[in-house]
């Protein structure tokens, strides 16, 4: 695909702060389950978060396929902080096409600069995959709302300072009965429960909130009462793309660790990268990140078309999630033993990637997405 000027020199900005700044620290951070927080607020002083967020709200402007770029980039440095980077896009996004102007006076910029922290809260004990069945419930309370229930595995849980709850407003009305509330996490009646411990990915903070009749005010609803579930949904295929982009930087950071060990360690008086069989492992690796890079591209070209891009996005997220993990388990095997010892990258890239399997969807429905779009519109491309 061929990219702009400017699409490459945002790539470049964002590969060399991955280069030189994280991927140093992200052994350190992974180890430590650390946060960082020092980090993010550079990263948002460099315009890395709000990729999309247009230029008259504060952002950058930028494109979907610059915002995968960026993603990519980060993610070889490390997923955590590539994670980051997408929860503020989505948050961003939902503020820029929903938000009221003084909504976005109040959170946009602070967010894009890392100076407010944000979770967006979906996931409860009876609702992951199936988002129908939340049970965290929003009551009408004179000119306000009144906000009761829990959520698990949030991301930024533990830090956050406000919160994209959604929440049940009529009980009757299924998907449409639905609302999103920006909720201030340091209001009276939220619990935070324990920070959860990853397998992978592990300086992003995860964990439980808890709402005991939380007031709040009438402001506190985004867009229109009822749209909650749609307004959601309306985010999700730019949050596949970057999954997929994620789980592309995650691929390419365990090839270029994998070649590089190939070229110096040496079996037999030669090195092991003169054998066929890690030969054929490296190749793998390499045109498989290639085909899952194109994918994404191609989603993110659609989205910024206007065109349908469900059946892309969906496509590019389940294939690349599948080849991060895969492809960093050949990584691992070139390795070979010293693959399988915390302190070596590829151990802890090979552990990253499996929840992009995961999240943002399971690649299991990610099949039926593409499926139910294939029986719906045909199997033209």
């Amino acid at each position: 695909m061929h990219l702009s000027d400017i699409q490459i020199q945002v790539r470049d900005m964002a590969r060399d702060f991955a280069t030189q700044t994280i991927r140093p620290m992200a052994e350190a951070l992974d180890h430590e389950e650390r946060f960082p927080r020092d980090l993010y607020t550079e990263m948002g002083a460099l315009g890395l978060f709000g990729i999309g967020v247009p230029e008259d709200m504060g952002g950058p402007g930028f494109d979907t396929v610059t915002y995968a770029l960026v993603m990519e980039e980060l993610s070889r440095g490390y997923a955590s902080v590539a994670d980051q980077c997408g929860l503020i896009e989505l948050i961003s996004t939902l503020l820029v096409r929903h938000g009221t102007e003084a909504q976005r006076a109040a959170y946009l910029s602070d967010i894009m600069q890392a100076k407010t922290l944000v979770a967006y809260c979906i996931t409860e004990p009876e609702a992951g995959t199936d988002v129908s069945g939340i049970r965290t419930e929003a009551v009408r309370d004179g000119d306000g709302w009144v906000l009761n229930g829990g959520k698990i595995w949030i991301h930024n849980a533990p830090v956050a300072d406000i919160a994209f709850v959604l929440a049940r407003t009529d009980r009757d009305a299924g998907n449409r009965g639905m609302s999103i509330f920006i909720v201030d996490l340091h209001a009276d009646g939220i619990e935070r429960g324990p920070k959860e411990h990853k397998m992978g990915q592990r300086a992003s903070q995860v964990g439980a909130l808890n709402f005991n009749d939380v007031r709040l005010p009438a402001d506190a609803l985004l867009g229109t009462e009822g749209r909650g579930f749609h307004m959601m949904m309306s985010v999700l295929d730019k949050g596949r793309v970057g999954i997929a982009a994620l789980a592309v930087g995650i691929g390419q950071a365990g090839l270029e660790a994998a070649l590089d060990y190939a070229q110096q360690r040496k079996q037999f008086k030669q090195q092991i990268a003169e054998f066929q069989g890690v030969q054929w492992l490296l190749a793998d690796m390499a045109k498989d990140i290639e085909a899952a890079r194109l994918l994404v591209h191609s989603a993110a070209s659609k989205i910024d078309r206007g065109e349908n891009a469900t059946k892309a996005c969906s496509i590019a997220k389940c294939f690349s999630g599948d080849m991060a993990v895969a492809r960093s388990a050949d990584a691992v095997q070139v390795f070979g033993g010293s693959g399988y010892i915390r302190g070596f990258e590829v151990e802890r890239l090979y552990r990253d990637a499996k929840i992009t399997q995961i999240y943002e969807g399971t690649n299991q429905i990610q099949r039926m997405i593409i499926a139910r779009e294939l029986i719906k519109h045909g199997a033209a491309a």
